[in-house]
This record gives C-alpha cells, sequence and structure tokens, in this order.
C-alpha cells in the first residue's frame, strides 16, 4: 500500500478537506486505511458542540461564511455602489460588453446576476432583453425588486436558479455573460453544457470568474480561509480546466486572458473611498457603529481576497467562448 506521502488526494477530497478544516495528512491517512474516509476523517476530528450547531443552522455553510443577509446587502452597495456587490461597476460592464456585440434585438443571459447591476445597464446601454440568473434567493429577490424600481422589471428581470439544476434555463439566448458566478458551481460539465445547448448558433458567452493558479493552491491558508468565508460553497479550478470544459462542449474560444491585475486595481479602487465613508458614519448623529464594524470586516474579507490574488495562488481570468453554427 502506498505510504502516506504518496497518497494522491482525489479532487472530491482536497475540497472536503479545506472546506470542513480537515488536515490533508489526514486526509491522505484516511484513505490508505482502505476503510470509509467519512467514517475515518470523524473519528479523527474533534469539533466543538458550538461549531456543530452553527455550521446545521448555517444550512452546511461554516461558520466563516459571510452570508447575504439584508445588512450585509446594504453594506456591499456602500462600497460598490447601487446594485453591485462586487467589482466592476456600471463602466466596467459596459466597456467589457462590448466584445459580445449586443444589439436592441437580442436576448441575453446574465449568470450570476446578484443585484441586478450588469444586468440594468446592458438593458440600458445595449437595449437588449437581458434575463438575470441568479443562485443566491436573497440577492435574486432584492435583485428584482431594484431592477421593478427602475422600471426595467420586463426588460431586465432578475430570477432565482440553481446553476446544477437539470434544465437550469427556460429558453434560448443570443448572448450570455456570466460575472464571477461560475467557480461555485459544482457541476460545471452540465451547466456549460446548458448554456451551449441553449445559445443560439454563432453565439457568444463571456465569463469572468476567479481561477486556481493550480489545484495545490487549495493547500494555502490564506485562500482556505478566503473560501470558507464565502456564502457559497465555492468549487474554483484551474483556467487550464476551465478552457479544457469549454471546448469539450463545443465551443470555440475567442479570448483567454489573465485579468487578476484589473481585478486587483478594481478591489483596491473602491476601497479608497471606502475611509471617507466611514469618516462620514462616525460623525453621523445616530449611532453607526454596527455599519462602521460590517464595513471592516467586508474589508477584511476584500483585502484577503487581493493578497491572494497578488501572490499568485488564486487569478481572475476572461473567456470570451463562440458558439459555431451547425455544418449543415
Amino acid at each position: 500500500m502506498a505510504g502516506q506521502e504518496e497518497q494522491k488526494v482525489p479532487m472530491k477530497w482536497r475540497m472536503k478537506a479545506w472546506w470542513e478544516g480537515y488536515d490533508l495528512d489526514d486526509v491522505r491517512a484516511a484513505l490508505a486505511s482502505g476503510n470509509d474516509v467519512e467514517e475515518e476523517l470523524q473519528k479523527q476530528a474533534e469539533p466543538e458542540p458550538k461549531l456543530e450547531t452553527e455550521t446545521r443552522e448555517l444550512e452546511g455553510r461554516t461558520p466563516d461564511a459571510l452570508v447575504w443577509d439584508n445588512q450585509r446587502l446594504e453594506t456591499a452597495q456602500l462600497i460598490w455602489g447601487e446594485g453591485y456587490c462586487g467589482p466592476g461597476g456600471s463602466e466596467y460592464v459596459t466597456s467589457m460588453s462590448k466584445l459580445l456585440g449586443m444589439t436592441p434585438k437580442m436576448s441575453v443571459a446574465v449568470i450570476g446576476a446578484g443585484l441586478g447591476g450588469p444586468s440594468r445597464v446592458l438593458a440600458e446601454e445595449f437595449g437588449a432583453w437581458i434575463t438575470g440568473f441568479e443562485e443566491s434567493e436573497q440577492l435574486a429577490e432584492r435583485g428584482m425588486e431594484l431592477s421593478t424600481k427602475a422600471g426595467l422589471e420586463s426588460k431586465a428581470p432578475i430570477q432565482h436558479y440553481d446553476p446544477n439544476g437539470k434544465n437550469p434555463f427556460e429558453r434560448t439566448f443570443d448572448r450570455a455573460y456570466s460575472k464571477e458566478a461560475l467557480y461555485t458551481v459544482d457541476d460545471k460539465p452540465r451547466l456549460l453544457k446548458s448554456v451551449f445547448e441553449n445559445l443560439k448558433d454563432s453565439g457568444l458567452f463571456l465569463i469572468n470568474d476567479y481561477t486556481l493558479a493550480s489545484m495545490d493552491s487549495l493547500g494555502n491558508k490564506d485562500v482556505q480561509k478566503w473560501l470558507r468565508q464565502e456564502p457559497t460553497q465555492p468549487f474554483p479550478i484551474p483556467n487550464e480546466i476551465m478552457e479544457q470544459l469549454l471546448t469539450d462542449c463545443g465551443y470555440v474560444l475567442r479570448v483567454n486572458e489573465d485579468i487578476t491585475d484589473q481585478y486587483i486595481d478594481m478591489i483596491a479602487r473602491s476601497w479608497a473611498g471606502v475611509s471617507d465613508v466611514i469618516e462620514s458614519l462616525h460623525n453621523h448623529p445616530e449611532d453607526k457603529s454596527e455599519t462602521i464594524q460590517r464595513l471592516v470586516k467586508e474589508a477584511e474579507f476584500w483585502m484577503l481576497r487581493s493578497k491572494i490574488m497578488k501572490e499568485g495562488h488564486v487569478r481572475a481570468w476572461r473567456f470570451l467562448a463562440y458558439k459555431p453554427s451547425e455544418i449543415k
């Protein structure tokens, strides 16, 4: 039998290790034992009862996860602007989306719609008919409220969907855009195939996503900490694997580029103005200490993400995939 150091750890158990806090050496030992791995890990683990209770209350998420409650939604928009919960505001979305060549007659699926900011920008700037698909029920509900408030409930609706479902999309579309959404999808091949099947011939699929430098990045403590904080369990993969998954579906890649530096810069520029926000909250006649604390916690989350990107463990990547016309 292979020694503990030689035991190869499959991706499934690497993910379980960093998500549930197991040591990789314990996973190797459990695999090498030949017994049920889950049982072996449970025997070795000594979790505190409080953490077990908190984990159950979070429905499988870790106690470190920053959930999308109303308070966090408000905090996010203080940083990124109304309708956004991450880097890339309206100007960025407009500039980047020119790659899709949209027209007012086109229908577009936005995957990872968040609070709907990008969807509404695409509808307003290009006149296209947008449907935003969002995995988080909280984000989808608030995003639809904002679309209705903007009078775009028909032009840019935001709806909840299950990316791992059998048929996540109801209709075909001319273009698709995924904004930092695929790294939280478990069954990526199925979702990418679903997009391919619902994308019209000669359609374009633009993807911005977080990828790993390599699978070894999962062993980095800061990467583990970041991923445990995600509100939805993440399943990041290296960009080379994503490239292979796309081409396996039948896509032809027109753009395949590292945009990490651009994301680091967007994060830095957005947070540069937060000190002014905090100062104004300090001077507010009402007690805003709770809001300030939430801002600080959010800042720590994004500082960590920026750190692991600067160190090269995690990258921001862009793909522009083309669906060829059927050969008759």
